[in-house]
């Protein structure tokens, strides 16, 4: 009797694991539809950008969040940019304390420091345009958003322009700066691309 309960406790185990496992799969086959025209739809979507790899790479991440809403892709790649700048003005805030930075090069990195923080505050101003979005005031408030990613865009590249006046010798200092701002460049652009993406696709 003690063999055959164990054999009978042994198989109800097998029926358990095999039930459980074939419920995780069904789930998964199920999701997988779903992430995968999420996934579909960011591509897609960063396709039209100027730099879609970076676009891919940088939303891909949030797919689960993203789905296949335009709306939140718009906001969540203006708060991927906008977590990129912030981080990089405080590097640059640290940069521009370091001892043995020549006359230029410091004034070089103060002056990026505050394109930066402009950029930082125009891009919080449009994410916050965004919440407000209504189908009531969709144009006026794209326009406006629109204006505060492009005067972002435009601050950043004040930044990095700064840096290719400064003395040969800062060359680590310059390639550090340019690679990070460039960079936040890139992804401001590619959010000002899908912000015109929802307008254009309103009306």
């Amino acid at each position: 009797m003690e063999a055959i309960s164990s054999k009978h406790l042994i198989t109800s185990l097998f029926i358990i694991i095999a039930s459980s496992f074939t419920a995780q799969s069904a789930r998964k086959v199920s999701e997988r539809p779903y992430q995968e025209a999420s996934i579909v739809f960011i591509r897609t979507s960063c396709s039209s950008t100027t730099y879609p790899t970076l676009c891919y790479s940088s939303l891909v991440k949030h797919a689960d969040l993203i789905q296949t809403n335009r709306m939140v892709l718009t906001g969540t790649a203006l708060n991927v940019t906008l977590a990129s700048a912030k981080s990089t003005a405080a590097m640059m805030l640290a940069l521009g304390k370091r001892q043995g930075l020549k006359p230029r090069e410091v004034a070089a990195m103060k002056d990026c420091v505050e394109e930066l923080r402009d950029s930082v505050d125009e891009l919080r101003r449009s994410i916050d345009e965004m919440s407000h979005l209504r189908t009531s005031n969709f144009e006026m408030t794209m326009s406006d958003v629109q204006t505060w990613v492009s005067a972002a865009l435009t601050d950043e590249s004040t930044c990095s322009d700064g840096f290719q006046e400064t003395a040969t010798g800062a060359t680590n200092i310059k390639s550090t700066v340019r690679g990070e701002v460039v960079q936040i460049a890139q992804l401001t652009s590619n959010a000002l691309a899908l912000i015109n993406q929802l307008a254009n696709s309103h009306g």
